[in-house]
């Protein structure tokens, strides 16, 4: 197909949704140029940076064949420095696995005429594939309107290089039948085996914090029912692009399958290297679990939550992943989270006050992207000096 010439890229949000192609209908139309409405020149990240130079630098992974006294430290370790980890000996099969990440990739390379029928800015019977625009942060001092609401942003969002497949499995049972074909038998059957994980590793967090194995699971009850699947097209000019801005998790935890393709990035918290943004290589056979913001706040911050980004690097080659946020299914408004009371103590008190699920992702939402500010903004007010 011959390249599209600069007129034909799309002139504005509603337009690029009309066409219902996403991002893979750009390649497709062969465009040489990234479209406008891609351009983030005062949020594009940075280019990627080495390891830090002096110490080895690896994210750190978790052997679930050890034994349970020798896995408990590594999690907590691991918890409480990168927030991030691999886990391998997991009990998911690899071709549980490996099924996901092609049938995703199937569904998204499929033409345009079928997965087109697919494309929804909202879900359908739990189902929806869209290109999901990035918001602009709305800033916490922002006043809030006679309801209780912040006033939206009058900057457009930034629209990522990515098209999603968002499925989400409960609450409420999800219409199974409306996923796409190519998804229907690999994307459940993973949903279930990661459950099982899920649990396992909730489990493992909250022995890990020195409160029992039960006690997160009893606060909160856990559960991985929204699943993310994304496709990161190749790009013409990737360097001029995001796949993701960085951002924190608002999960519990979520965990991660990705192809062999690679970007995704973390930021450095400590040390000489604090702030520099590592690469975080794709590791054959191993989940990456990464700590979101409701775990840190119920841990009074012992545990992280890392920010990270997902960077576009080839013109030839497209990433496909696969992330499970696991949440709380306590959501009613007597449900209240907030640091666990066994981890609050005279020398470090409470640092968050007691909030809903439903209330904390409402104030996500109105974050967008912006680092910390929603946590912030469920700070305890006497609160001492932990870091935003």
């Amino acid at each position: 197909m011959a390249a599209a010439e600069e007129g034909d890229a799309p002139a504005s949000l509603a337009e690029f949704h009309s066409s219902r192609a996403g991002v893979r209908g750009l390649v497709e139309s062969g465009v040489i140029a990234v479209p406008p409405l891609f351009l983030a020149p005062d949020c594009k990240p940075s280019p990627p940076q080495p390891p830090p130079t002096g110490a080895a630098f690896a994210i750190p992974t978790v052997d679930l064949s050890l034994t349970r006294s020798a896995v408990v430290p590594l999690v907590r370790a691991a918890a409480r420095s990168f927030g991030f980890f691999y886990v391998t000996n997991h009990g998911v099969l690899d071709g549980t696995v490996a099924s996901a990440i092609s049938a995703v990739r199937a569904f998204h390379e499929q033409p345009v005429t079928a997965r087109s029928a697919c494309y929804s800015l909202t879900p359908v019977d739990g189902v929806n594939y869209y290109t999901i625009p990035i918001p602009i942060p709305i800033p916490i001092q922002q006043p809030r309107n006679s309801a209780g609401q912040r006033a939206s942003s009058a900057a457009s969002p930034l629209l990522p290089w990515r098209d999603s497949l968002v499925v989400r499995f409960g609450p409420e049972a999800a219409d199974l039948g409306r996923l796409p074909a190519a998804c229907r038998e690999a994307l459940p059957e993973y949903q279930r085996s990661l459950t099982a994980f899920g649990k396992e590793m909730a489990g493992l967090l909250s022995e890990a914090l020195g409160v029992g194995a039960e006690r997160l699971e009893q606060e909160m009850q856990v559960e991985g029912c929204l699943m993310a699947c994304h496709y990161y097209p190749p790009c013409p000019e990737p360097a001029r692009v995001v796949g993701n801005l960085e951002h924190t998790d608002p999960s519990v935890f979520t965990v991660l399958s990705q192809d062999a393709v690679g970007g995704l990035q973390i930021r450095l918290e400590e040390g000489g290297t604090a702030g520099e943004w590592v690469d975080v290589p794709p590791v054959p056979g191993a989940l990456l679990v990464n700590l979101g913001n409701v775990l840190k706040m119920v841990s009074n911050d012992e545990y992280e939550s890392v920010e990270h980004r997902v960077v576009v690097s080839s013109s030839e080659d497209a990433r496909v992943s696969i992330a499970l946020f696991f949440n709380p299914a306590k959501r009613g408004d007597s449900d209240l989270l907030g640091p666990l009371p066994e981890l609050v103590t005279a020398d470090k008190p409470a640092r968050y006050r007691r909030f809903t699920f439903p209330e904390f992702m409402r104030s996500h939402r109105e974050s967008g992207h912006a680092r910390s500010s929603s946590i912030a903004r469920f700070r305890a007010a006497d609160s001492r000096t932990g870091r935003p």
